[in-house]
């Protein structure tokens, strides 16, 4: 038993070396980011390419996700097919192109896993993951719940879309914005309401929300959904995560960006644990409640601050916070109209959860809010396939 408990530490030990790794590097990055530009002056192109060119690659789309939705191709063949609904530029730092080319790498493919036998007889459910490229269990838990067999057991009451990975430049540079510098979870609707000083503003639209809006409004899916596909989904989950490096990264290099003279004080408190994020407009109380009573089989759920809220918002229930609608503040949660919609937040570097942990909290909401569905819209399985 001893033996099974220093193995245990050690494996441990071993995660947290490469998470504090990987905090080094981005630290890092930040003093990178923040000594770009004039302080208290907006970036211009030039400030924006240098900010691009120092942006490290620490991992390989290619490598990690695109082998994955190749083996679900077959794994998942009966229920699922895989189709490529876009294609970004592959951006490279001046020293990495002749290894791209030599690779035979010119783009980014993008692909989603699709129910085959799309039904018009049943509700459409659409996961979505890697919208913060740097969010690893937003991806991971996305393929998760393909490869586990969950998406295929609910396939029986729901067609279902799961788009991994958004912005795969940002996961291979483990960032927050794609390579423009814009955020792709704020640029799903550019032309939303601005309000000054508010952190959940809508900003332009990135190639990342593009692809996905096109692919979903493009006439294949008005084949099996209808003219007014927008329209015709239940739910929509993504799937994201809160970091340390929320606050001592982006935060900074956002201000950075903008114009705004970044200080110590400016920072905030993360909270240690799972919560969710709930559009206002379309509550659904019950629905959180049930999701986060899911994710409790796994990993626990962040509580209140010192002022009884989260990342600075009110909290309207346990483990979850309100926000404005979705759709105003571009978000990608608000992409659809499901009335069943939400935003996960898993916190990785929390010294009580894995990132196995991380990825099936993620698996965890979707299996809690599905099932709800289920029971609350007396959902009955189809009969065949």
């Amino acid at each position: 038993m001893r033996g099974v408990v220093a193995r245990s530490t050690l494996l441990r030990f071993v995660v947290l070396s490469a998470i504090q790794l990987v905090t080094i590097k981005m630290s890092a990055a930040t003093c990178d980011a923040l000594s770009i530009g004039t302080p208290g002056t907006k970036w211009g192109v030039t400030e924006i390419k240098r900010w691009r060119m120092t942006r490290v690659k620490q991992r390989s789309y290619y490598e990690d996700v695109l082998p994955k939705v190749e083996a679900l191709r077959k794994k998942c063949e009966n229920a699922f097919e895989v189709i490529q609904y876009g294609e970004l530029p592959l951006i490279v730092d001046d020293n990495e192109v002749g290894a791209a080319a030599g690779e035979g790498k010119s783009s980014f493919p993008l692909f989603a896993i699709r129910s085959r036998n799309w039904s018009k007889d049943k509700p459409n459910v659409l996961i979505t993951g890697g919208v913060h490229g740097y969010e690893t269990s937003g991806v991971m838990g996305a393929l998760l719940f393909a490869e586990s067999g969950k998406a295929e057991y609910y396939s029986k009451y729901f067609n279902i879309f799961v788009a991994p990975c958004i912005s795969p430049w940002g996961y291979e540079r483990v960032q927050r914005w794609n390579a423009n510098a814009v955020d792709p979870n704020r640029s799903f609707n550019p032309d939303g309401e601005i309000v000054e000083g508010r952190s959940f503003n809508p900003e332009a639209a990135t190639e990342e929300s593009t692809a996905l809006i096109q692919c979903l409004k493009g006439d294949d899916m008005k084949q099996v959904m209808g003219d007014n596909s927008m329209d015709n989904w239940i739910c929509h989950i993504d799937l994201h995560e809160t970091t340390d490096t929320d606050e001592t990264e982006f935060r900074p290099a956002k201000d950075a960006r903008d114009g705004i003279v970044w200080t110590e004080e400016s920072k905030g408190e993360i909270p240690d644990g799972f919560y969710l994020v709930q559009d206002s407009t379309s509550p659904k109380s019950g629905w959180f409640a049930a999701m986060i009573d899911s994710v409790k089989k796994v990993t626990h759920i962040a509580p209140a601050d010192s002022e009884g809220k989260l990342i600075g918002e009110e909290i309207s229930q346990e483990g979850v916070i309100g926000i404005p609608n979705n759709k105003h503040l571009g978000l990608c949660a608000g992409v659809t109209n499901a009335p069943y919609r939400a935003t996960t937040e898993v916190y990785p570097d929390s010294p009580k959860a894995t990132p196995e942990q991380c990825n099936e909290a993620q698996v965890a909401c979707i299996v809690g809010g599905l099932d709800y569905i289920i029971s609350e819209e007396k959902i009955i399985a189809a009969t065949t396939e």
